[in-house]
């Protein structure tokens, strides 16, 4: 039987709803990119939120390890900061022009965050210092990034690959098997596992912790998987940007998909929340939320496209909408 879906409503198509995360209050905080706000909401309350300029494209959020939610503002070309009681602290960037992306909290205690127009990682101390780090492939489009237990992990979806950066700058870059896959989000979950979307290709990445990617095929390839992020299971979860849809892989590989009510919806960012329900943001103006209550009932199971050890180079350098997504 498929999860149970609800909706609510938190603003007009007109807004965007495009990432989400729990924050440290215990409610669902999420980006509104085209209206240039920061909303708000707990089940069952009225949704707020919080006007930025309106140009200024606010993109993925996290929660902060300052208890303060940390996001990026893809058109101003700056990251902001938002306290639970809606209070905001803007940082500009020292390379013009940059914009930033993805963001995450790191286990050293900042926030990293990729700058896609310029091939960078960059770092952010709560305190509001900038660190630079320069990748070494040109036009890679540094997208989402995710925290792992000793370093930073993030998809390069121009150059077809996944980066790590230690918190020395040193970054390794892994080639992807799929040629022209175009990864876009990650997650790292608690048993070192490293989960990426390839948008263009139609599937979901794994790297293990001995490096080892495996790729799974969706039932639909062209359903365009942006978003992905862990369970309390490790168990990943999936947007299908393209298809209307939530998916899941099992332990063995089996994908499951569920459709959402509203047609056309465009998902795109997706985090457990604060009751332990998958969220996702709709574009269209609501956010998701798929209660896994039962088990889901399995897609055709795809056979692994592929399970090769990638390559990788390494180097060290630091200085002080998605292609091929949406």
């Amino acid at each position: 039987m498929p999860q149970a879906v609800e909706e609510y409503v938190v603003s007009g198509p007109e807004s965007g709803p495009y990432a989400i995360t729990t924050g440290p209050d215990g409610a669902l905080w999420f980006t509104m990119v085209h209206s240039g706000r920061i909303g708000r909401l707990i089940p069952g309350q009225k949704p707020t939120s919080h006007q930025l300029d309106a140009d200024s494209g606010p993109t993925v959020i996290t929660a902060g390890p300052d208890g303060a939610l940390w996001f990026t503002e893809y058109r101003a070309h700056r990251i902001g900061r938002i306290t639970t009681s809606g209070q905001v602290t803007e940082f500009a960037l020292p390379t013009a022009e940059c914009g930033p992306f993805g963001i995450a909290a790191g286990p050293d205690g900042a926030l990293w965050f990729t700058e896609t127009a310029a091939d960078r990682v960059g770092r952010l101390t709560t305190e509001g210092k900038v660190t630079e780090y320069a990748l070494p492939r040109a036009g890679a489009f540094p997208s989402a990034i995710a925290a792992g237990q000793d370093a930073m992990w993030f998809t390069m979806n121009q150059a077809n690959a996944i980066g790590r950066i230690g918190m020395d700058g040193t970054v390794t870059v892994h080639d992807l098997p799929t040629e022209a896959a175009a990864p876009v989000g990650i997650a790292v979950g608690r048993d070192g596992n490293v989960w990426f979307t390839e948008i263009a290709a139609g599937q979901i990445g794994r790297m293990a912790p001995d490096g080892r990617i495996t790729e799974y095929p969706l039932p639909d390839r062209s359903a365009r998987p942006h978003a992905v992020t862990t369970d309390t299971g490790d168990r990943p979860w999936f947007t299908e940007w393209g298809a209307n849809r939530v998916g899941s892989i099992a332990s063995d590989g089996t994908v499951s998909v569920h459709a959402l009510p509203t047609p056309a919806s465009e998902p795109h960012g997706i985090a457990v929340g604060p009751d332990g329900a998958l969220w996702t943001a709709l574009e269209t103006g609501a956010l998701a939320r798929v209660a896994p209550t039962q088990a889901p009932t399995p897609a055709p199971a795809p056979a692994p496209a592929g399970n090769t050890t990638s390559t990788s180079t390494s180097t060290s350098t630091s200085t002080n909408n998605q292609r091929n997504g949406s």
